[in-house]
């Protein structure tokens, strides 16, 4: 695929998310490096989010697989000294509701405090694990839906203060077998 002309927040939203695709296919296929049928797969995902044919997988989904994975952290792994991390802090316009929280292990939960969690990702040069990436791209589409963003170009939507940073959402990946998809 050529590389994306990217302009709405849709559009950078979608193209992460097929991306993400994409990753997480290789992933399950235990694939070293990425191959013609990924990319094949991320851009008929990212076509079809764009012309509205495909949708994104609702968070119910996610919920199901925080309730499978149990109480250990979504960072790490880890199942001790457990609390609940928001994913859009608080701070800055994070819910305070079931979708935004996953558990976090007390040093995981620090670290990270109230920044950003692709900032995070960024700051500790680790890749977070394919779940929580998934969730976090779902709720920067909800809040961008629910309060009229999706259209924006991305430069409008950097001027304003929102729950997550739209140019970190994450558009390339490492190879499939330095990432995560899930914890345990």
């Amino acid at each position: 695929m050529a590389k994306q002309k990217i302009e709405t927040v849709r559009e950078q939203i979608y193209y992460s998310y097929a991306n993400l695709a994409m990753a997480h296919m290789a992933i399950e296929k235990k694939q070293e490096k990425y191959g013609m049928l990924n990319f094949m797969i991320r851009a008929k995902l990212f076509k079809g989010l764009k012309d509205g044919t495909m949708n994104m997988r609702t968070i119910f989904d996610d919920e199901k697989v925080k309730l499978q994975t149990g109480q250990i952290c979504n960072y790490c792994g880890s199942s001790e000294r457990l609390a609940l991390d928001h994913i859009f802090p608080q701070k800055y316009g994070g819910q305070d509701n079931a979708e935004n929280l996953i558990f976090a292990c007390r040093s995981c939960n620090s670290s990270k405090g109230k920044k950003d969690l692709m900032e995070w990702m960024i700051y500790r040069d680790k890749f977070l694990p394919l779940m929580v990436i998934r969730r976090y791209l779902k709720l920067t589409y909800t809040y961008c839906n629910q309060n009229g963003l999706l259209d924006m170009r991305i430069d409008e939507l950097r001027e304003l203060q929102l729950p997550f940073k739209i140019d970190l959402l994450p558009t390339t990946y490492p190879k499939p077998n330095e990432l995560l998809l899930n914890i345990g």
